[in-house]
């Protein structure tokens, strides 16, 4: 009979090649020889009387069974190393993976930095940075954390939130100029460039005291990528509602112009979510820790 480590050996195994989608690949991330993976994968399916994988020559895919066997597989693995860190030698050094999925313009600057500095500071540490917009299926695709613009679809997750992020509305000068004080009414009479799914054709706004005001305007521009909107905006496309910490550079050099300065649209708050389990990885508490001190240090994010 194979100890317990065995087992845990087993099903680290298969969650890999659950989230590689490839024997080949997993066994490159194993450092193993794909017949090696292979015959542990076999092993572990004749040990639980039950086809996990469904092998064609192109492609794999989990059976129900195997989908079943996904998260359990996972919450096992990640209670072993939490176990070893709570009643190891104190002082162990933080070590292990980190697999985070981040959106994709705040993950590509702000959080990347973060991501980064907490990297320096536990070195032992290997970080996999995936960036992504879209929901995700959290169980499918393995990550240890989900950080989130916005609320988080999954009922099945802890939900930590980092920060709320201010909004505002700008346009390029050539857009409005001469003008430099808009009301909301003036405002809505502009042409806008959206951003699916914050934006469509009613925008929410709040002032300093209070007041609020829907805008209706007619949307010129419509895209899934803050990129494009911010192009199409400096472009003179229309107005656009962005979150400060993007363009904060850009009002400073003059390119857009806040055109309410005493309102702001809804906020958009950053969530981190992760798996519930009794035994919490340190490397994941660590990190988390570091996500809810540093957010709200960004330019724009508060709490």
């Amino acid at each position: 009979m194979s100890k317990p480590l065995d087992r845990l050996t087993l099903l680290e195994t298969f969650a890999r090649i659950a989230e590689r989608g490839s024997i080949s690949q997993a066994a490159r991330d194993l450092g193993l020889s794909q017949a090696s993976v292979s015959r542990q994968l076999k092993d572990l399916e004749d040990r639980l009387g039950t086809v996990l994988i469904r092998r064609t020559t192109h492609s794999l895919a989990l059976t129900p069974a195997g989908q079943g066997l996904l998260q359990d597989a996972r919450e096992l693995t990640t209670g072993w190393t939490a176990l070893e860190e709570r009643h190891g030698p104190s002082g162990r050094q933080v070590k292990g993976p980190l697999k985070i999925v981040a959106p994709v313009a705040l993950g590509q600057h702000h959080l990347a930095d973060i991501a980064c500095r907490f990297q320096r500071a536990h070195p032992a540490v290997t970080i996999t940075w995936l960036l992504q917009d879209e929901a995700i299926r959290f169980a499918e695709i393995g990550c240890d954390c989900w950080i989130k613009v916005g609320a988080v679809p999954d009922d099945a997750l802890i939900v930590r939130e980092l920060g709320r992020v201010e909004r505002l509305l700008v346009a390029a000068p050539d857009l409005v100029s001469p003008r430099k004080d808009f009301t909301p009414e003036e405002v809505a009479g502009l042409p806008c460039v959206a951003l699916d799914p914050f934006e469509g054709s009613r925008i929410g706004l709040t002032s300093r005291d209070r007041a609020t005001a829907t805008l209706t305007p007619h949307v010129s521009f419509s895209t899934n990528s803050i990129f494009a909107q911010h192009r199409a905006a400096l472009n003179g496309a229309g107005f656009a509602v962005m979150p400060r910490w993007f363009v904060e550079a850009d009002l400073e050099t003059g390119r857009l112009v806040d055109l309410l300065p005493d309102w702001r649209a809804a906020t958009l708050t950053i969530n981190a979510a992760f798996m519930p389990t009794r035994f919490q990885p340190r490397r994941l508490a660590l990190f988390l820790d570091r996500l809810t001190t540093d957010v709200p240090g960004i330019p724009g994010i508060g709490r």
